[in-house]
């Protein structure tokens, strides 16, 4: 049986992840409906990526009854309330990242998802391409010998975007894409709070948001990490994990990789072709992540072991404690 799948919103990631599905077999992956704000958003979605049911509202979706997970793709200031209106129809959910603002709204979200007995994971792409399972294996197997440093950057000028300079739309670059690298080290270090964090930023006078983002963390053994996003200026955008044996490089786009480099010696992973043009790079790749998905439904689990909940709160504990220290603050933060 294949896994059926709604999609809320209409909007260009939605449209990209619609895309990676088609990648995958018919067999295993069909889309069967998409919901927007707007009907005829929705529709035009529809008739784009050949999907037979189009909603004008998410409660519509929440409503059918021939869907087994729904894909978010809303911007995450809707996160919570979506992703909520989901597990409490019974629906399961893979939501885009992040998966809330803060940890309070992340708390609340697997609490619902617990409470309603439903799936429930945060689309952390990233963990999923081939290039992040081999990481994780040359890790395990201990072919770097004891990790001491990792490095991870990720900036792009996006100033000129709105969802990512606006407050009122989750802007600030740290939950954007430096979420990127605190996902990567936090892959490195297997799911370990670091000891201490130390970060410094530059916040955007006007908008009140993080452009760019410094920080340093601390684990145990002392081990560190450091990373750099910015939304004001392109970085080399790759990421480094050195050990007392060797050094794995993840070359740019680190967040969506296609090959490595484990001791000078580089491996491409390429991800198939779209048969659509695409928003974002490599966008097929979300293939990975719908796959995962699809497994752990088969088997019956809640949460994938990849990007589980107890990830998806380490995750947002960091975000808002860097946020403390830059001095970010969401209306979200206040209620």
């Amino acid at each position: 049986m294949a896994t059926r799948w709604g999609i809320c919103s209409a909007g260009k990631i939605s449209h990209d992840f619609t895309v990676a599905l088609k990648t995958l077999p018919p067999e295993d992956h069909q889309v069967v409906a998409v919901a927007a704000r707007k009907l005829e958003d929705a529709q035009e979605f529809a008739k784009k990526h050949s999907i037979s049911k189009a909603y004008g509202s998410y409660e519509e979706l929440a409503r059918d009854p021939d869907i087994d997970v729904v894909y978010i793709g809303v911007i995450h200031p809707y996160h919570l309330n979506t992703c909520l209106l989901f597990t409490n129809a019974k629906k399961n959910v893979l939501c885009e990242k992040p998966l809330a603002m803060n940890t309070k709204e992340v708390q609340q979200i697997l609490a619902s998802a617990k409470k309603n007995d439903v799936f429930l994971m945060e689309a952390v792409w990233t963990r999923f391409f081939p290039v992040s399972v081999e990481i994780r294996r040359l890790l395990a197997q201990g072919e770097l010998g004891e990790v001491k440093m990792v490095r991870s950057e990720f900036g792009v000028p996006l100033m000129h975007v709105p969802r990512a300079v606006q407050k009122e739309l989750g802007g600030g670059a740290l939950l954007d894409i430096g979420i990127y690298c605190l996902q990567f080290i936090s892959m490195v270090y297997n799911g370990e709070k670091p000891e201490s964090i130390q970060a410094s930023g530059v916040v955007h006078v006007e908008t009140g948001v993080d452009e760019t983002v410094v920080a340093i963390l601390k684990y145990s053994k002392n081990r560190m990490a450091v990373i750099t996003c910015s939304s004001g200026v392109q970085l080399p955008n790759d990421a480094i994990v050195m050990g007392t044996k060797g050094t794995v490089r993840v070359p740019a786009p680190m967040w969506c990789p296609t090959s490595l480099v484990v001791n000078d010696k580089e491996t491409e992973y390429p991800v198939p072709e779209p048969y659509l043009p695409l928003n974002f790079i490599n966008s097929t790749g979300m293939r990975y992540e719908a796959e995962e998905v699809r497994q752990c439904l088969l088997k019956g689990l809640k949460e994938s072991t990849v990007m589980s909940h107890a990830d998806s709160l380490l995750l947002v504990e960091l975000e808002d404690e860097i946020r403390r220290q830059v001095g970010v603050v969401y209306s979200q933060d206040c209620q």
